[in-house]
């Protein structure tokens, strides 16, 4: 496997930076402790692996496997990729704890504070079904964090004990130490603070500007407006993922 014209990279002393795009922003990963070439195929793995992941969960590709539960798992239930099952397990698991705060049906028209009931798993069956036709699932506010997961199961697998992931300047994993000191200094752009990664995540969720608004408040279905960020430090990134756009929402006056 090689990296193709998609992927950029700079190797040099034994580290290798590689950059490009995937689920709609850029991924940057540094690693070393291997040789260029192992360095390189790793990379490649991962591009695979998060084109992937975009190519199921794409809310907005009505081609991807997320795409087609959408529009079809209101007639009957729908048998879905492993892949897809585990994530809307995960995230059926985390709208419980954080008592409907996260919520990935929050897209589904109409929208109510019930709207996520009608959303049917059969572990069994590896079925989804939706009892309420216009329920959508939108796993943008997750996959980003579940992909930091997934691409810590490929370093581990080859043994690279010492990276750091950057998706999209929100999500990052660091693992191990920089070639020059102990761990890894990341500073978040949009707060200027800085922070000291040693095999854990940093998350960031919020509006970085004063015009921004992206993410929705579940207790009232509006759009949260006002600039302000949240960021959190976890030792897996799904848990951040979540945890960040939670203590984000429920930080905002309802």
């Amino acid at each position: 496997m090689q990296l193709g014209a998609s992927v950029q990279g700079v190797y040099n002393k034994g580290l290798l930076y590689s950059w490009f795009s995937a689920m709609h922003t850029r991924v940057d990963i540094l690693l070393y402790g291997k040789p260029e070439e192992e360095l390189r195929h790793i990379v490649a793995i991962i591009f695979d692996t998060l084109h992937e992941l975009e190519m199921t969960t794409n809310f907005f590709e009505p081609s991807s496997e997320l795409g087609q539960l959408n529009q079809t798992a209101y007639l009957k239930p729908i048998v879905v990729s492993s892949e897809l099952f585990r994530m809307i397990s995960i995230c059926q698991i985390y709208h419980e704890k954080t008592e409907g705060l996260f919520d990935i049906t929050i897209h589904s028209v109409p929208y109510d504070s019930e709207t996520f009931q009608s959303l049917i798993l059969d572990e069994f069956n590896s079925t989804i079904y939706f009892a309420k036709q216009g329920l959508r699932l939108d796993l943008s506010g997750f996959v980003k964090g579940y992909a930091l997961d997934k691409t810590k199961k490929i370093l581990q697998n080859y043994s690279i004990n010492n990276a750091l992931i950057n998706i999209g300047n929100s999500s990052i994993m660091a693992l191990g130490n920089h070639p020059n000191g102990e761990g890894w200094k990341v500073t978040v752009a949009a707060t200027g603070k800085e922070y000291l990664l040693i095999n854990e995540c940093l998350t960031t969720s919020g509006n970085d500007a004063p015009g921004r608004k992206h993410i929705i408040d579940p207790r009232t279905g509006e759009y949260i407006e006002g600039q302000g960020m949240v960021s959190v430090i976890t030792s897996t990134g799904a848990e951040g993922e979540v945890l960040a756009t939670t203590l984000f929402v429920q930080n905002t006056v309802s």
